[in-house]
């Protein structure tokens, strides 16, 4: 009979042990985690009180800067709480609970990509056809079809994490919640519940992003049949935000799980990870919105009306 001590709390190794980096890191991610919170409410009020931007491709934007929002603030504000207190500590329920938002938000923005690229595809390639297609009940299936194929994706895994032993050691090496360090820590034969996430991933990963390459590919083929040279370029703009945020969130998790076995990988991926959480939730809106006539002229506008109402308040 094996006889485990049940474990309660787990010490998270955090990114670094100098005080002056601590510091430097804790501004920097301070500042990068209030950044990203404006900026994407920026976004999420504009297409809420905008008529102009009451379409699908706005829908999904609004829906993709909730999730951005979500991401950032489960795994920033208890690192910084961390870092300031000194704390690092957190409970088993804790930490579960942040594991099972990171990997459930992570999933579900695959999906929600995956929808915009689709949408991008009606508009563009069945133009006539497109607020028929794309229509708000069509828009929110595609919403809530998103959570729910990551909830499918993510429980079984999960429900499975829940029967983890831990004998040796709580320390985990990482500065949140993560699967593969906890993975490391645990007494119980994690072999299958190994190959299975990574089946699990695999697949969609592949799936999303075989979606997304096939939107694209017969959105490219449609542009290239404009007559014009001002058609194409407006066509490639409203496509162009999208296809950098695709670029960065699949490039940054291949990077991520392309050597998950090397040595230095896990110092690595503790700094991606990072700048996976802080630095892309900031970039986003500015990528959207720098780079969007509409979502610009929006903003202004609301300056405006916000600007008359407190001159009409003197």
């Amino acid at each position: 009979m094996k006889n485990y001590t049940a474990i309660t709390t787990f010490i998270l190794v955090g990114l670094t042990d100098d005080p002056n980096l601590k510091i430097l890191l804790f501004i920097f991610l301070l500042l990068t985690y209030l950044l990203s919170v404006a900026g994407n409410l920026i976004i999420i009020t504009l297409t809420l009180v905008d008529p102009h931007l009451k379409t699908p491709m706005y829908f999904f934007l609004r829906n993709f800067s909730i999730l951005e929002v979500s991401f950032t603030t489960v795994c920033i504000p208890r690192f910084l709480y961390t870092m300031a207190s000194g704390d690092n500590t957190v409970t088993y329920n804790a930490c579960a609970t942040q594991l099972f938002f990171v990997v459930i938000l992570a999933v579900t923005e695959f999906f929600i990509l995956t929808a915009m690229s689709y949408d991008r595809y009606v508009a563009i390639c069945k133009p006539l056809h497109y607020t028929t297609i794309m229509n708000n009940m069509v828009c929110i299936k595609f919403l809530i079809g998103c959570y729910m194929i990551a909830l499918i994706i993510v429980l079984p895994p999960f429900g499975m994490g829940f029967e983890l032993e831990f004998c040796d050691s709580n320390v985990i090496d990482h500065f949140g919640c993560d699967a593969a360090p906890i993975l490391k820590i645990t007494c119980s034969d994690t072999e299958f519940l190994e190959r299975f996430v990574l089946v699990l991933a695999a697949l969609t990963l592949l799936f999303t992003l075989v979606c997304v390459i096939m939107s694209y590919t017969y959105i490219i083929r449609t542009i290239l049949r404009f007559p014009s040279a001002q058609q194409r370029k407006r066509a490639f703009s409203t496509c162009s935000s999208h296809i950098i945020v695709v670029s960065i969130t699949y490039g940054t998790c291949i990077f991520i799980y392309i050597k998950p076995h090397a040595k230095e990988g896990v110092a690595i991926n503790k700094v991606v990870s990072v700048l996976t959480t802080s630095v892309a939730p900031v970039m986003n809106p500015f990528i959207y919105t720098l780079r969007n006539k509409q979502v610009v002229q929006a903003f202004k506008d609301m300056i405006k009306r916000v600007a008359s109402y407190f001159k009409g308040l003197k």
